[in-house]
């Protein structure tokens, strides 16, 4: 049994490394989920061998397939995991055992008839050592735990001691199997020998080892939610706050430089409205046409003051370096210069004050998406 265990817990260290190597963001914090997640049952069929007390000293075969000391039997559980490391699980098992002894033509035993009901604590070492992983298909669970046991045949209690280790297969979201080899010290007599000699201290604890194969039901919500990253979401606003300061500033710019061209004018000039530029038209990604005809507000205002002030418009088109090749994002930047000038000229302004200008794909601007644009500007 000990070699097995040994086996075991260095195929999980093992697995774990591998996990984490396969995929390095794999580990990450998780939301406490409510009290009714998490919920499972389990069912599953059992093979046990049992070491009576009485035997201390008899040199009996200790092979738990030998048949005087081993039977069937079946378990029930229902846990709870309250973080994907630990979880609870009260688990009753039993029905066929066996009273073990020795005589002088060797080994005996008779039916003993009996229950175990204990609480366990669960440790999913996966999760603690590689991290959560809610598509993992093996999980390695040590756990120990005590309770109470009875002997139907004899009529006795007597508490008791477990541990052992669960592995659970994943089949599903809601439905797994799961291997489990256990032991149980009672720490009193269970299957009623000692009752009629007497106690005979520490060699009266009765054990049993079992091997179970079952079937694990997770009900309700039965994975956890990745906790928000803070510093993503403060990156994103940040992102955001730095476009639109962008945005500002090229129109505190122009504004500045239309306040000096009127400071500059001379007496005869007169100025029947003042406009704010540079003012953007958008477009979809690898478009011509111009996404929202709401831009065009603007941009008759721009159109307006041109006509009466018989002003010189800049038009620059842009695209987004992020996608496309630069030959193609040059082309489509021209278009889209091309697509307002054809709109200004619908409004009244005169082809030969319209210049156009392609930029090609830049990154200007954040999200990469504001990129997607042509810019009317008064030229001086």
């Amino acid at each position: 049994m000990r070699k097995l265990l040994i086996v075991l817990a260095f195929a999980s260290v093992s697995m774990c490394s591998f996990a984490q190597d396969a995929d390095p963001t794999l580990k990450y914090s998780v939301a406490t989920n409510s009290f009714w997640s998490n919920w499972f049952i389990q069912v599953g069929g059992q093979w046990n061998a049992w070491y009576s007390g009485q035997e201390h000293g008899q040199n009996l075969a200790a092979s738990p397939l030998k048949s005087f000391r081993s039977n069937p039997g079946a378990a029930v559980a229902i846990g709870k995991w309250f973080t994907p490391g630990l979880g609870l699980r009260t688990k009753l098992q039993g029905i066929w055992g066996k009273r073990v002894w020795t005589n002088a033509q060797g080994p005996e035993s008779t039916s003993n008839r009996y229950w175990f009901l204990n609480e366990h604590i669960l440790f999913n070492l996966s999760n603690m050592l590689c991290g959560y992983n809610p598509n993992r298909v093996w999980n390695f669970i040590p756990f120990a735990g005590g309770g109470i046991g009875r002997s139907m045949t004899a009529n006795y209690y007597s508490m008791d001691l477990s541990a052992g280790i669960l592995n659970t297969f994943r089949l599903g979201k809601h439905v797994g199997l799961h291997l489990e080899l256990g032991w149980i010290r009672a720490e009193g007599d269970i299957d009623g020998y000692d009752q009629v000699v007497g106690d005979r201290g520490w060699v009266s604890h009765d054990n049993n080892l079992y091997a179970e194969l079952g079937l694990t039901f997770n009900l309700g919500k039965a994975t956890w939610d990745k906790t928000p990253d803070v510093d993503a979401i403060k990156a994103l606003s940040q992102s955001q706050i730095d476009a639109l300061n962008a945005q500002l500033n090229d129109a505190n710019a122009e504004n500045a430089r239309l306040k000096e061209m009127l400071a500059n004018q001379k007496p005869a000039e007169t100025v029947k409205e003042f406009v704010t530029t540079p003012v953007s038209v958008f477009f979809n990604l690898n478009k011509t046409n111009i996404a929202s005809q709401k831009d065009l507000v603007n941009v008759e205002a721009v159109a307006k003051y041109a006509k009466e002030n018989n002003s010189k418009l800049m038009v620059n088109g842009y695209a987004d370096s992020a996608t496309g090749k630069p030959a193609h994002n040059q082309w489509l930047s021209e278009q889209r210069a091309a697509t307002v000038a054809d709109e200004l000229v619908k409004m009244g302004v005169s082809r030969d004050n319209i210049t156009t200008k392609g930029n090609g794909g830049v990154d200007e601007l954040s999200p990469i998406s504001f990129n997607r644009r042509a810019t009317v500007t008064v030229a001086e």
